[in-house]
């Protein structure tokens, strides 16, 4: 440099050689540093392991010194309780075997007898202990068994729990079918669902409901028998047509015999072909459409707009429409057919349907903007109470009781 300018070529060769070295020299200084902490860190790391292992096994000496000691402490006092239990064994046999050798203080206080009359059983407290027993436990069981029944054993229980009307109670059927004593004008089951008819007559301010649904809180109860009340309305005049609108248990064809094919499912669907849904029946006055095929989704079909245009032309040929709608619990569809239906009739089984099931029905059917025009209680025992109805013109019959009312 003191010869050429820094901008010389070769000086500033040099110059950059100089600071490749001086970087190497750095690179090579911290690579060295941080080697010797690394060791120092592994060797500190070692040195704590170490001193806790020392540590621990000073611990583990003291401890078992401990243990030594106190094992020694209750070595020595089991030996002294075995010596001390071994003499007192030796004494306690001593002693056994002087007494075994004295005199005995048995003396005989009452001589044993021959008994002249047996201790047990004693007949007549025995009869005593079971009749009063047997009243006792007859009694809870009757108690027991009234808690536990909750069917609806009286007609009066359908106002008095449910707060609403009993339209009709049907007998139960001992001989045959029910349709079987529908055909019969004169049978009690034939009067019950005309006087059904009759009290529907009241049921609103208008009269019976040109559009009726009639459903049940489960299956079997006599729904489907009860939409017949179609064929009372059919005898005093008017025209209807009953609809099965149970499209997953259909029953209203084989009740009528007439085809399947064709129903309400096929309405629903976009078929505007009535004429072809409608069967005439063998009562005057009385037609019936079928469930028809079983749809993909009943629900799906009844929430449209069909199920409406179909009452409305309905109403255009007929005086009354009855649907046969399905059970309302576990199922939607029920709770559909009712809120196109100007009133619901809600079929209950006597002796069988649970009390909470029906109020549960009921809340269903009213949520769903459906009008409760009242109860019909089926199957009814007349055996079993003493209800009765009559007409006061001379014809009478009574459920337990033969006076005219």
């Amino acid at each position: 440099m003191s010869q050429f300018e820094p901008a010389y070529p070769p000086a500033q060769a040099l110059k950059q050689q100089l600071n490749a070295l001086e970087a190497s020299l750095k690179q090579e200084d911290d690579r060295v540093h941080r080697t010797l902490q690394e060791a120092y860190r592994s060797s500190r790391e070692r040195e704590l392991q170490l001193t806790k292992s020392v540590d621990d096994l000073k611990a583990r000496f003291l401890d078992q010194r401990k243990r030594t000691i106190q094992y020694s402490i209750t070595k020595r006092d089991a030996d002294t309780n075995r010596q001390l239990y071994d003499a007192l064994l030796q004494r306690y046999k001593a002693i056994g075997v002087a007494g075994g050798v004295g005199v005995s203080n048995i003396s005989v206080a009452d001589p044993a007898e021959l008994p002249q009359v047996p201790v047990s059983p004693r007949l007549v407290i025995n009869l005593l202990i079971g009749l009063f027993g047997g009243l006792a436990l007859g009694g809870v069981l009757t108690l027991a068994l009234e808690q536990i029944d909750q069917g609806i054993d009286n007609p009066h229980e359908v106002e008095d729990e449910f707060g609403i009307p009993l339209l009709g109670v049907i007998p139960n059927v001992d001989e045959g079918t029910p349709q079987e004593s529908i055909r019969d004008r004169k049978s009690p089951i034939s009067e019950a669902y005309f006087t059904l008819r009759t009290n529907l007559e009241f049921s609103s301010e208008r009269g019976m409901p040109r559009v009726l649904a009639v459903t049940s809180t489960r299956p079997s109860e006599g729904k489907t028998t009860t939409s017949c009340i179609a064929r009372s309305i059919a005898r005093a005049g008017g025209r209807v047509v009953l609809v099965d609108a149970d499209m997953r248990s259909p029953s209203m064809h084989s009740m009528f015999g007439v085809s399947n094919s064709l129903g309400l499912s096929n309405f629903l669907s976009g078929d505007d072909k009535l004429e072809s849904l409608l069967h005439n029946t063998e009562f005057d006055g009385l037609d019936i459409i079928a469930a028809g095929p079983h749809p993909p989704s009943a629900p799906e079909l009844l929430s449209g707009d069909r199920l409406q245009q179909l009452n409305e032309q309905l109403l255009m040929r007929y005086d009354k429409v009855i649907y046969d709608a399905p059970p309302v619990m576990g199922l939607s569809d029920a709770l559909l057919v009712a809120a196109r239906a100007e009133g619901v009739v809600m079929v209950v089984e006597s002796h069988a349907t649970h009390k909470n099931m029906v109020r549960v029905t009921m809340d269903r059917i009213r949520q769903s903007q459906g009008s409760l025009l009242g109860a019909v209680l089926t199957k009814f025992n007349i055996s079993q109470t003493s209800y009765g109805y009559g007409y006061g013109y001379g014809y009478g019959y009574g459920y337990g009781s033969t006076e005219q009312n």
